[in-house]
């Protein structure tokens, strides 16, 4: 059986450089909208672009400026479901919660469609997505994991970068807990894996376990 061919679109949003995906298989005409950020004008002309109709809009946590596209996205295509980890969704609609008010911007988005738990696989635009809690940037965060075709592919948002790791200083950040599921859920994946992160380049499994200063195999145990 031929293996579907991903194609994944990446839009840099200022002013905190945040990585939002477009995802789509090979032979659709919908896709995947991935932590739609602050220039939601530029998502939507790409998918007018490619004429895609997103299927789904994926959060992988609720800080502010993975959220910020999320009520843009809703105007124009309402239909189309808003899906979080359950422990995150109350940061959709709380500027504090999601750290915008922080900065004085206050961003909301609208509730949730759909909530997600450890385990749950979800599926839209031809995708099934395995859902995995990661908790330590956001207590919240989860991770989407495609094992349709080969490498297997993680939207991870700001849990594991290239060369880096999420920040764990904010109100409900905790390192071990970071390091403990990157370690129990993210490195045991085929070191060909890869991982698109929430900001910077991607990256593979692989390359972090061996030479992430954080959570690789020389890193130090404290935070």
């Amino acid at each position: 059986m031929t293996q579907p061919e991903l194609r994944v679109a990446t839009i840099v949003s200022m002013p905190f450089a945040e990585n939002t995906y477009i995802a789509q298989l090979s032979g659709r005409d919908d896709c995947l909208v991935i932590d739609p950020g602050l220039e939601p004008d530029l998502i939507v002309e790409l998918l007018d672009a490619e004429k895609l109709t997103p299927a789904a809009i994926l959060n992988t946590h609720g800080h502010g400026d993975h959220i910020g596209g999320n009520e843009a996205m809703k105007d124009r295509w309402p239909d189309c479901p808003l899906v979080i980890g359950r422990n995150d969704a109350p940061k959709l609609t709380d500027a504090m919660l999601n750290l915008s008010g922080m900065f004085g911007v206050g961003i909301t988005s609208p509730p949730a469609d759909v909530l997600l738990d450890e385990g749950d696989i979800y599926r839209a635009a031809g995708f099934e997505l395995e859902v995995l809690d990661i908790p330590g940037h956001s207590t919240g965060h989860i991770v989407f994991i495609w094992r349709g075709a080969k490498p297997f592919y993680v939207f991870g948002g700001d849990v594991l970068f290239n060369g880096s790791v999420g920040r764990c200083d904010f109100p409900d950040g905790d390192f071990a807990q970071l390091r403990d599921g990157i370690h129990k859920k993210l490195f045991p994946l085929p070191d060909d894996t890869v991982v698109l992160s929430g900001h910077g380049e991607p990256t593979t499994i692989g390359r972090e376990k061996r030479s992430n200063p954080f959570v690789g195999i020389n890193a130090t145990m404290e935070a």
